[in-house]
């Protein structure tokens, strides 16, 4: 399959997954605890791919600017989190001083998901190796993500169609990005070292605060595993 066509399937897979994180939280009987593992999970992996495959592209690309594109891309998403947005951490969404901040919430994560669909195209630009990575990556991230923009908009007293429809447009958001990515393939060069900033920023500026959250050291070793099932895919697949 063509590397845009594939991009574009694995896209919408991901959007997917942002639904379906929704559709979690509507659901009463849904047991949330294995979100966490999710969370710890995607954190490992998403650093691993990030600092192994991401970052070493980037410079073949943009050389020494890479570095500047990839900062660049951090602060944008550290911006919209923290000037534009309240912080919050997954997890913490149906807190009730939280309510209040649903919309604002909602404009970050749509950022930052728009990003993912931008990494995940640009990925397979460069290399069809490099896409199924970054998509990984991001995948294991999506259902936490839908889970926790519908948290937010039900602890702010919207109705479970609304929350649902959050969920919804941040998997329009992640589909957007990879067909703007798709349609200005040659400037990946550009794309590519912005979205490893995203992809460090969400590693390890939201994830990975939330699994210090946690008490003991079992999401800590999750963690790990991600890493570890970075370089299991590294060794098998490649």
């Amino acid at each position: 399959m063509h590397p845009i066509y594939l991009s574009l399937a694995l896209g919408l897979l991901a959007a997917s997954a942002n639904v379906f994180g929704g559709a979690i939280i509507v659901q009463r009987n849904w047991e949330r605890d294995y979100l966490k593992y999710f969370i710890a999970l995607g954190a490992g992996f998403m650093l691993a791919t990030a600092f192994i495959e991401i970052v070493p592209a980037s410079m073949a690309l943009k050389g020494e600017s890479a570095p500047a594109l990839i900062l660049l891309g951090y602060l944008l998403i550290h911006f919209f989190e923290h000037a534009v947005t309240p912080h919050f951490h997954f997890g913490e969404e149906t807190h009730a001083g939280h309510s209040k901040h649903g919309y604002s919430v909602l404009l970050g994560l749509v950022i930052h998901t728009f990003f993912d669909g931008i990494a995940i195209a640009a990925g397979f630009i460069v290399s069809n190796w490099l896409g199924w990575l970054i998509f990984v990556a991001i995948f294991l991230h999506k259902i936490p993500e839908g889970f926790t923009i519908a948290s937010i908009m039900l602890a702010r007293g919207q109705s479970r169609k609304t929350a649902w429809g959050a969920s919804v447009l941040l998997g329009v958001a992640t589909l957007a990005g990879v067909l703007i990515m798709a349609m200005m393939r040659h400037q990946v060069g550009f794309g590519l070292p912005l979205s490893a900033g995203v992809t460090i920023y969400v590693a390890a500026s939201d994830l990975i605060p939330e699994v210090n959250h946690e008490p003991g050291v079992k999401m800590a070793f999750v963690v790990f595993l991600g890493v570890g099932l970075f370089y299991l895919l590294e060794h098998f697949a490649r």
